[in-house]
């Protein structure tokens, strides 16, 4: 095992045991920001899936949260099981997904961005005006949490646990697919789809799949935001929703497994970090995101990579000179 696979993983480790330990010392509100961390980061690394690997630009992951939040909140206060609403919400999303994906096919870039935008927007107008179905401004609220194995998940710390789990999970999942002969391919398409289409991959189906991969996520999280929040409305899932899990993915480092978590850690968090700065946190915490891309465009990950390559470098070249 190299050095540097060796301190990743006790990082992972001393992380790890901080998240399974830290609810403990932390007060209710403390719990459920942390719990909200979870969720976003199971929505973001739907949307690095898309952005990251398959380099496809998409404001369209509010959207999908916002259905998923709202498949699980109609019809669990009508008595439905939250399993088979989480199953829902993940499917519709999904299908959803991959009928979004076909303007992929046809434009890249900021265009895309565009058509997703519009997608957002639609949804948004939805939520807003569909008072027969989503009850409009008024939202949904008396949203129940779930049980598991007759352990009600309704105390903060516990639905915390709840939602670390799916989050260790989906992150699983990631991991497998990214190093499975579908992640290559989205890569590849990222890099160079006119290659990737000569060396015999469909990049059709590879573009539609990451669509509707990272829609299949948002999905989820929505599910998992539902029943965290315990009352919904329309306006946590507008624009703003889709620019801050892209400034988590992009802050993160885009394309780099653990980014969507360390993004989520700084749009979710940090905010509350900076609260001691009073009317000033807002501009305080735009502030060190306008400095953080200034100097570092691939994000924190990107740049811790580049100091580690750049230390590993020295002692070569520090050899090298000596001979």
């Amino acid at each position: 095992m190299s050095k540097r696979s060796l301190l990743s993983g006790i990082a992972l480790a001393c992380v790890a045991a901080f998240l399974l330990a830290a609810p403990f010392g932390f007060r209710p509100y403390g719990v459920f920001i942390l719990t909200m961390w979870a969720v976003m980061s199971i929505a973001a690394i739907g949307l690095n899936l898309t952005l990251g690997y398959a380099g496809q630009v998409s404001l369209a992951q509010a959207a999908f949260v916002g259905i998923g939040a709202y498949i699980t909140a109609y019809l669990t206060i009508r008595g439905w099981p939250f399993w088979s609403t989480y199953v829902l919400a993940g499917v519709a999303c999904f299908a959803v997904g991959w009928l979004l994906g076909y303007p992929a096919l046809r434009v890249q870039h900021h265009y895309l961005a565009f058509v997703t935008l519009a997608f957002t927007t639609l949804v948004y107008l939805v939520f807003r005006n569909e008072e027969w179905l989503t009850g409009g401004i008024y939202g949904i609220s008396n949203i129940p949490r779930p049980d598991v194995f007759g352990w009600s998940m309704g105390p903060p710390r516990a639905f915390y646990y709840f939602c670390l789990a799916h989050l260790a999970l989906v992150s699983l999942a990631a991991w497998w697919l990214i190093r499975s002969p579908w992640g290559r391919a989205f890569v590849a398409v990222r890099e160079n789809p006119m290659r990737a289409l000569s060396l015999g991959v469909d990049t059709r189906r590879y573009t539609l799949m990451a669509f509707a991969l990272g829609a299949g996520l948002g999905g989820i999280s929505g599910a998992l935001y539902a029943p965290l929040v315990q009352y919904i409305d329309p306006s946590p899932f507008a624009l703003g929703l889709s620019l801050n899990l892209l400034l988590m993915v992009v802050v993160g480092g885009s394309g780099y497994f653990f980014g969507p978590f360390l993004g989520a850690m700084v749009a979710v968090l940090l905010p509350e970090w900076l609260r001691f700065t009073e009317g000033y946190y807002l501009m305080a915490y735009a502030l060190l995101v306008i400095v953080l891309m200034v100097f570092c465009p691939s994000g924190l990950l990107g740049l811790a990579d580049r100091v580690l390559k750049a230390v590993a470098r020295k002692p070569a070249a520090m050899e090298a000179g000596k001979s």
